[in-house]
């Protein structure tokens, strides 16, 4: 069981994880308007944006050892944001359905306010390899809530090995079916947090330098967007406790150099 302390450690490693992404959207939003045609540049700054994400899951997963249910339905979560968690974080499945949004696939209304691709900017060829990739991420989508299925049949079970095991010994049943849960849950959890990861490079591999950045820059402003909105909702609704979270974080990497010297301020 994990210790008040462990707790707010979980909550530190999120907001943290917030504050990265908006210093990440700065970064990309310079490269988009100082570096649209330096490939390598863009390259540079997209890699980096992705080793924030790794860095994310991996410190997720050095804490979801101490209590991987606590991830599965997070307390510094807002109530809306928790509605729309799959196995501890976004569907794998949202990432390719954004760039279908985006490419004007399926169009949506808010995302295309901040719209900066044009349909014909994404090839057939391109669009083939999406459509690939969306059937390959669903199909582990739905093998990996099985596995999240499955891990609640020692629950399950619970019940009758109480009734088996005496007065004396219900206890330490409950406490041993609850810890092979927790376990279960938390390498689901890892598995989640990989599949979220291989489909977010799987997407950029597809993508030209400049669309993976227009793409992480669309997918950085309607996370945190989300979050803002959704706080903002719990405040409405009384529920107050995210209104000291998301103090922004300060990157210890800097910027890569460009290969070019930013144009002269106006």
């Amino acid at each position: 069981m994990a210790k008040p302390m462990k707790h707010q450690q979980f909550q530190s490693c999120y907001h943290h994880w917030v504050g990265q992404q908006r210093l990440d959207l700065d970064e990309l939003l310079q490269a988009l308007t100082h570096y649209p045609n330096d490939p390598d540049y863009l390259k540079l700054i997209t890699n980096k944006t992705i080793s924030h994400f790794e860095s994310y899951s991996n410190a997720q997963a050095q804490l979801a050892k101490h209590d991987g249910p606590s991830f599965m339905a997070p307390t510094w979560g807002s109530t809306f944001e928790n509605s729309f968690l799959w196995i501890g974080g976004c569907r794998p499945s949202l990432i390719i359905r954004l760039a279908y949004a985006l490419c004007g696939s399926q169009l949506n209304a808010h995302i295309s306010e901040n719209q900066t691709w044009e349909p014909r900017e994404i090839s057939s060829s391109q669009l083939r390899k999406i459509d690939e990739l969306q059937v390959k991420t669903m199909k582990d989508e739905d093998k990996l809530s099985s596995r999240e299925m499955i891990a609640d049949e020692p629950l399950v079970l619970l019940a009758n090995q109480r009734q088996e095991a005496g007065e004396a010994n219900r206890d330490e049943v409950v406490d041993k079916a609850m810890d092979s849960h927790a376990l279960d849950l938390y390498n689901v959890l890892i598995e989640a947090d990989q599949l979220r990861l291989n489909t977010l490079k799987g997407m950029i591999d597809i993508l030209t330098p400049l669309q993976a950045v227009e793409f992480l820059v669309a997918a950085k402003k309607l996370h945190l967007s989300l979050h803002e909105w959704s706080k903002r909702r719990d405040v409405r609704m009384g529920i107050t406790h995210l209104l000291n979270g998301d103090n922004p974080s300060s990157s210890s990497d800097p910027p890569p150099e460009p290969s070019e010297p930013p144009p002269p301020e106006p």
